[in-house]
């Protein structure tokens, strides 16, 4: 592999001279009218925008955000921002309005691009006064500035982007299960890196789909769908809506795909749902009628023609992942951070080890610290992050590797396994400490659980907080159902706390009313819990809870 790949703008230009008619981005419209853009569609649009922000004579890079669900206006945006000598900064399209005014304030945004929102009404008023607004394509009603059929009346750019591999590219403003957001500095060459060495690991060229629903602001998707659709010329559809998405899948039928574990969990309980649990591993240990049983199964949810499942942002469940293996999908694990571009590990398909994420991706080496924390090294590594050396110094070692925060240990084929996190480790009462994540994936694994946080924290012993799956939800309505649901979650405590240190052991499962989701606060936007914020919800419960001799507790009505 060449020491310098190209830039992503020049990967782009690469994917236009190889293939400029065929359909690059697939985009549904409401009404059910798909709109299809070629390379060389695509090409036109970035350049005119491109043009259009050359003509506002910003200094060369100027920071622009993009406020919008995933679109293909979304990526488009971003090529021209970059052929224009910017940086873009991406914001989730689910934040309060101060949170966007403290990004796009922090990042000093002079203009901001709009486009596909549900709650844009509630944002709005977080855009600080002096900053254009662009409204793309499907943009919210609203006043904006000005549209991006202005934009598309300029005569496009003909010279050449100015981007060099040292420049800026992006500012990924971190989601942050704590604390306020962090501007993740990261240049081309990073993103170059990245690309390349990706793609190239799995072999992912232009026959390849990919399903964009995954917020683009997160670096998962970023590299995952943009930066591997220009090193690799896959084409990428996008998700109408959460209501469509599973006709979405079926539509694009991808043959890579990327889910966080709560996507995955989310599509084995809607099988559930159709056929339990036991009587689907009876039917799929039928010969022959098994193997016609996993293809329907997986033609369902759209998944049939995958033959690359990751799933990343947090662990995955052993029992999940043995779980879509009997249907024939092996599912592996991506580990990496928004501090180096998502890059760090992943599993192999064909040499899976459950429970075991997989070895150092190509060009990266990994270090555990004195203390168990896993440091990564490589070029994906941020520059640090934006206007602040102090936390930039906390994060990176004098030597540039990234301190993950995580715990982990590798083993003899230096595969990586997660241990937990060094921030979420809590102290009992008693002065032990526990480790939570290990803890709630052995809980995760019950089929009518959908969500689990361990706290315990100053008390004598720790609680496991669970959500109940719509299956479980269900079930637990009439008292005879209940009543089956709390012996199966008592067995499901015996066994996990079997195999627990005694200090580790739970005091009961605690199954909450509450939905803990991302506009609720409870979630990131990519699906992980706050754990502060759910501690802080229940923690006035917490001592009767203790108090309390049921292994399983009810808090919900």
């Amino acid at each position: 592999m060449s020491d310098q790949p190209l830039l992503p703008l020049q990967a782009f230009a690469q994917r236009l001279a190889e293939m400029p008619e065929q359909v690059y981005l697939t985009q549904p419209h409401p009404g059910g009218r798909l709109e299809t853009l070629t390379w060389r569609q695509v090409d036109d649009q970035v350049r005119r925008a491109a043009a259009w922000l050359n003509s506002l004579a910003l200094p060369q890079g100027s920071r622009i955000a993009i406020i919008s669900k995933n679109c293909a206006h979304w990526l488009i945006a971003d090529l021209a921002i970059w052929m224009a000598g910017h940086v873009s900064v991406p914001l989730y399209p689910n934040l309060t309005a101060d949170s966007v005014r403290q990004v796009l304030e922090h990042a000093e945004v002079q203009l901001a691009f709009v486009g596909k929102l549900d709650a844009w009404p509630s944002m709005a008023p977080g855009v600080p006064e002096g900053v254009t607004t662009v409204a793309l394509p499907l943009c919210p009603e609203g006043a904006f500035d000005r549209t991006w059929q202005d934009l598309q009346s300029t005569p496009p750019f003909t010279g050449v982007a100015p981007c060099q591999a040292e420049h800026l590219a992006t500012l990924i403003y971190t989601s942050g299960t704590t604390g306020t957001p962090k501007g993740v500095m990261h240049n081309f060459a990073n993103f170059a890196f990245t690309g390349t060495h990706a793609v190239a690991l799995f072999d992912v060229n232009p026959a390849d789909r990919v399903l964009s629903y995954l917020p683009l602001s997160h670096v998962a998707e970023r590299v995952f769908v943009e930066l591997a659709s220009l090193y690799s010329g896959q084409q990428v559809f996008f998700a109408e809506s959460l209501e469509t998405f599973l006709s979405d899948l079926q539509r694009a039928r991808p043959t890579v795909f990327f889910g966080v574990p709560r996507i995955w969990t989310k599509f084995q309980m809607g099988v559930f749902d159709k056929l339990p649990a036991r009587k689907l591993n009876v039917l799929l240990s039928v010969p022959l009628l098994g193997g016609v049983l996993k293809r329907k199964i997986l033609a369902g949810l759209g998944l049939d023609s995958v033959r690359y499942a990751v799933s990343g942002a947090a662990p995955l469940p052993e029992p999940l992942q043995q779980w879509y293996a009997k249907l024939g999908l092996n599912v592996i694990e991506a580990y990496g951070m928004t501090e180096n571009c998502g890059y760090s590990h992943i599993g192999r398909p064909e040499s899976l080890q459950q429970g075991w994420i997989g070895p150092a991706n190509p060009g990266v080496t990994v270090r555990i610290s004195e203390l168990g924390e896993v440091q990564v090294h490589s070029g994906a590594t941020m520059l640090g992050y934006y206007k602040d050396p102090e936390r930039t110094a906390e994060t990176l070692t004098e030597d540039g590797y990234l301190r993950t925060g995580d715990k982990g240990e590798q083993n003899a084929q230096g595969w990586l396994r997660l241990t937990g996190r060094i921030k979420d480790i809590f102290k009992t009462s008693k002065g032990k400490y526990v480790a939570p994540a290990p803890i709630e994936n052995r809980l995760a694994a019950h089929e009518r659980l959908e969500q689990v946080c361990v706290a315990g924290d100053n008390l004598p012993s720790a609680l496991g907080l669970c959500v109940l799956s719509d299956s479980g939800r269900e079930q637990a309505r009439s008292e005879e159902g209940r009543k089956s649901l709390a012996q199966s979650l008592e067995q499901l405590l015996h066994a996990t706390n079997a195999q627990l240190d005694k200090h580790e052991q739970l005091h009961a499962l605690v199954v909450v009313g509450d939905a803990w989701a991302v506009e609720n606060g409870f979630l990131t936007p990519t699906l992980k819990i706050k754990r502060n914020v759910v501690e802080e919800a229940y923690r006035k419960h917490f001592e009767h809870w203790m108090a309390q001799p049921h292994k399983v507790q009810w808090h919900m009505p």
